[in-house]
């Protein structure tokens, strides 16, 4: 099982481990696209143009404080990505909470997508930074765009012969969208809290808390020590769990499942 998540927008300082070494983070294929990225985003924040700066990466005054951590990437510190990354997704699965086995399943199969690193496992070691999959960076434009060829020669690789569960948002989504016979074997998950009103069920979809219910439902599946081999798997195993899923098999080859998680708390 292959699960792809999201990165968090706030992020834990940068460690006090040793700086980054490209060369030793997972997908070694995407070394030359994560050098290209990290060479503009250092340049942008080094520039002296911190208008510039805070335009182009859509930063808030409050949040200008970002731009001289990104201008240090290269000495700063660094930690594993699965502490890097905090956030509502990430406090609910609390990966620190695990058991060792869990932890070990989780080591396997999270990946983290990222604007920077295009994508990483928990236990690669990266500064804290600031670059979403939205950015266009002046020299290299749309952020998101730049990851497509790379994450098609990686990604196949990384997703093997198993479940891909996708739980990432729209916009590092652009970034690789499965496809053929990898694609029958994926499944991406909304999250809809139902709701009895005067007799009658009403369901809404959640934003914010659909982060919390998808970083659960992974801790659980980690926990349990699931490993289902495609959607139909998934569904039962989360079922097993106690979670209501419905879905329906997609209409054509090629195309991935969708679940509904239905939730009545959240």
């Amino acid at each position: 099982m292959l699960v792809l998540l999201p990165p968090s927008e706030g992020k834990a300082p940068s460690g006090s481990g040793a700086a980054l070494k490209l060369e030793g983070l997972s997908l070694p294929e995407l070394g030359a696209a994560r050098a290209a990225v990290l060479d503009e985003l250092v340049a942008l924040c080094t520039g002296g143009d911190e208008d510039k700066a805070a335009r182009v990466l859509g930063l808030s005054a409050g949040l200008r404080g970002e731009i001289a951590k990104n201008a240090e990437l290269r000495t700063a510190g660094t930690r594993p990505a699965g502490q890097i990354y905090t956030g509502v997704l990430y406090d609910a699965l609390d990966l620190a909470t695990l058991a060792p086995a869990a932890r070990r399943r989780a080591a396997r199969s999270l990946l983290v997508f990222s604007g920077l690193w295009g994508a990483v496992r928990i236990g690669d070691r990266i500064p804290s930074y600031r670059c979403s999959m939205g950015v266009k960076l002046p020299g290299l434009g749309a952020v998101g765009a730049h990851w497509r060829g790379p994450m098609s020669e990686a990604l196949p690789t990384a997703a093997g012969q198993g479940l891909v569960l996708d739980l990432r948002s729209a916009a590092y989504a652009t970034a690789w969208k499965p496809a053929g016979e990898i694609a029958e074997r994926t499944a991406t998950v909304r999250v809809l809290q139902s709701k009895v009103v005067a007799g009658v069920e009403k369901r809404r979809v959640v934003s914010h808390f659909n982060k919390a219910a998808k970083g659960r439902m992974v801790r659980d599946l980690l926990t349990a020590g699931s490993a289902p081999r495609g959607p139909r798997e998934l569904v039962e195993a989360l079922r097993e769990l106690g979670y209501t899923v419905e879905c329906t098999p997609p209409a054509r080859r090629g195309a991935s499942w969708a679940l509904d998680v239905i939730v009545t708390e959240l």
